[in-house]
């Protein structure tokens, strides 16, 4: 009986400690669960943009915010976000030319499956000061870090090496691969603007315009929103007319080659 006196005071002190150690770590739990993520968002203010015929390139400006910062990161500027703007997926024929005779020839030609056909980014620093190289490679992220995947898998790396640099070269040539370090400025400490160029030969077909968000180096998150690019006046009509009615457009530009043969023979005929 005595000692049944002495333990009930002691069993009731230890009961009320872990209800008390219970009640100080569940405040600390529910802090870190109600703990916003940083995220991002962009907006465009059109899903849809039309180029004419004498369309010679164009700069599109797109707008997005940062939700949940912290305000501490952002007076330091430690937040980056990179936007890019990328084309269609489409086969693409690369060709090696070689000197025979004289004459340059096509020599070796490989094809690449699901290349976009444009790449345009903009990022609010240069990209080696925003994040790693291997973050880049990892995310695939950047015009050196397109994943190109040739048509013959059996394609030794040395060749794979060569021509897959080749079409970068020619895509940065044509100016639809771009990359515009600072063509993404901060309006506040939360609201962005970017600045992407769309090429002369910019290819019509559903973009995807992707925004990514770091902190101090390290990839928070994304998001997308998709851009439909296509052709206006006559142009269009000519695009649409061979598409939808080829037969009709194949007969149309026959007749029409032999009619300008005709006239340039009345017209330049020698009496």
């Amino acid at each position: 009986m005595a000692l049944r006196t002495l333990l009930l005071p002691l069993l009731a002190a230890l009961a009320l400690g872990l209800g008390s150690v219970r009640a100080s770590a569940q405040p600390h739990a529910d802090a870190l669960q109600i703990s916003p993520r940083e995220s991002i968002q962009i907006g465009l203010s059109t899903d849809r943009v039309a180029i004419t015929s004498d369309f010679s390139g164009a700069d599109l400006t797109i707008f997005g915010a940062l939700e949940n910062i912290d305000p501490l990161v952002a007076r330091q500027g430690r937040y980056d976000v990179i936007v890019v703007l990328e084309g269609p997926a489409r086969r693409t024929v690369v060709r090696r030319k070689s000197r025979i005779f004289g004459m340059w020839v096509n020599t070796e030609w490989h094809s690449f499956v699901n290349v976009p056909a444009s790449y345009s980014m903009a990022t609010t620093r240069a990209p080696q000061d925003i994040a790693a190289p291997e973050v880049y490679r990892q995310m695939a992220l950047g015009i050196d870090n397109i994943f190109l995947r040739p048509a013959d898998p059996t394609l030794d790396p040395e060749t794979l090496s060569a021509f897959t640099a080749a079409l970068r070269d020619r895509k940065r040539a044509e100016g639809l691969y771009v990359v515009r370090a600072g063509g993404v400025q901060f309006l506040s400490q939360n609201m962005f603007r970017a600045n992407l160029a769309l090429a002369p030969s910019v290819p019509v077909g559903v973009h995807r315009a992707r925004a990514f968000l770091f902190k101090r180096g390290v990839f928070v998150g994304e998001t997308s929103a998709n851009l439909t690019i296509v052709k206006a006046g006559f142009e269009q009509y000519v695009f649409n007319a061979a598409r939808n009615q080829s037969l009709l457009y194949g007969l149309f530009a026959v007749a029409l080659a032999v009619a300008t043969g005709w006239i340039g023979r009345i017209v330049f005929r020698k009496d």
